[in-house]
């Protein structure tokens, strides 16, 4: 399995539509096993995206389905800063 935690930062009040975005765009992806959108409790931009996928081809491949597209080019402007905190190797939690 292969999994990546990121922190967004989104403009100000931009949040939840960021999270709109992201949402509607990863519902379904192949090989994506969880894809976890969550809102930082101390700071009202911060996004933290946590994924966990069958392989990281599938991960990469995620990366040029049409919605996932769209969505990136839609979110961009409004994430002025992203940040891979971690590549992980996820081994329990989630039902392969």
């Amino acid at each position: 399995m292969y999994g990546m935690i990121a922190r967004l930062t989104a403009a100000a009040g931009q949040r939840s539509r960021v999270i709109r975005i992201l949402g509607d765009a990863t519902a379904s992806m192949p090989g994506c096993l969880g894809y976890v959108i969550a809102e930082d409790a101390a700071d009202p931009d911060v996004i933290w995206v946590t994924e966990v996928w069958d392989s990281q081809a599938a991960h990469d491949a995620s990366l040029s389905l049409p919605q996932v597209l769209q969505a990136i080019a839609e979110v961009r402007p409004l994430i002025p800063q992203f940040e891979r905190i971690a590549v992980t190797s996820p081994v329990r939690g989630v039902q392969a």
